[in-house]
């Protein structure tokens, strides 16, 4: 560990010069190697060199660990080189997305598995169609995450409440109904009364609108149109709407369906809804969360093109 008198401490700041010398080590450390930095720095090996000593001696970090051959990072040095060249990833990005009216470059999306699986990526073409120059991130899982300090710019959320530290806005509501197969619903006379889905399996999202909301979907529905029991009827269970549905279509039992999602499947006949009228409008809504702090362009025109699509449908 160096222990220069002018050793780099917490009430310290990058100056000029030591952000000079970073640049040098990104490229040092992106070759592990002084001569190749010395090439595209137009510098020499020597040259080099003597910049990354000073370098860590003014941080009182041993970035390089030498030997007779070559160089490699050490543990520290591999930290720093990963949080500069992230710095200057984004540093490079901002410039870019300045020089080109900031509608270009990458824009991550953030949102819940099933509604990407059977919304967002059959609408998305057309925002590519507009916004060619834009290079969509898409992300997905059931967690609440903090946008920003994930990297994160728009997020797409399924739920009741909406967090107050970002800015949200509602995109459209959801109701749920039961569906399965014909063939399925032929097979165990489900059309005839909700009374015969005690012979069926009920298939569901376990997290539906959180972690643990197990049987909550078919408990809603169930206490709406008079049902009683229904916990105790046979069910299988997955972490993601979807995944219920594809089991109901292929004939494992009768799915609890969010109709915005099923919309297609309905519509084709490949699924139907046994049980007309029973539709139940759930608490939880479709909304986009974006970070108050940061204005961008890009994440006004995607939320704009969002809500542009629900007006349509």
């Amino acid at each position: 560990m160096y222990t220069s008198d002018n050793m780099f401490t917490k009430q310290n700041r990058l100056n000029s010069f030591q952000l000079s010398k970073l640049h040098t080590f990104e490229v040092a450390a992106r070759h592990c190697s002084f001569s190749l930095a010395a090439e595209e720095l137009a510098l020499t090996p020597s040259a080099i060199s003597h910049r990354i000593t000073k370098l860590e001696e003014e941080l009182g970090i041993s970035l390089f660990i030498r030997s007779h051959r070559k160089i490699i990072l050490s543990e520290e040095g591999q930290r720093i080189y990963e949080s500069v060249s992230r710095a200057l990833d984004a540093l490079n990005q901002d410039v870019f997305d300045v020089q080109n009216g900031d509608v270009s470059g990458l824009l991550t999306v953030y949102c819940r598995p099933s509604f990407a699986q059977c919304w967002l990526v059959p609408n998305i073409r057309r925002f590519h169609e507009l916004y060619p120059s834009i290079e969509l991130k898409l992300l997905t899982g059931n967690e609440n995450i903090k946008l920003q300090g994930d990297g994160i710019d728009v997020a797409i959320y399924f739920d009741a409440d909406q967090p107050k530290h970002l800015k949200c806005e509602s995109l459209f509501s959801e109701t749920i109904i039961p569906v399965c197969t014909p063939e399925y619903a032929d097979k165990l006379n489900l059309r005839e009364s909700v009374e015969q889905l005690r012979h069926a399996t009920l298939l569901h999202d376990n997290q539906a609108w959180d972690y643990d909301s197990n049987e909550d979907e078919w408990k809603v529905w169930a206490h709406a149109n008079d049902l009683e029991g229904v916990e105790q009827y046979s069910r299988m269970s997955f972490d993601r709407s979807d995944l219920a549905v594809l089991a109901a279509q292929h004939g494992v039992g009768v799915a609890m369906g969010r109709t915005s999602l099923i919309e297609p499947l309905l519509l084709s006949g490949e699924l139907i809804a046994p049980f007309p009228n029973t539709e139940v409008t759930c608490k939880q809504h479709y909304y986009v969360a974006t970070s108050p702090e940061r204005k961008s362009d890009k994440v006004n025109l995607f939320v704009e093109w969002l809500k542009g699509v629900v007006r349509k449908e």
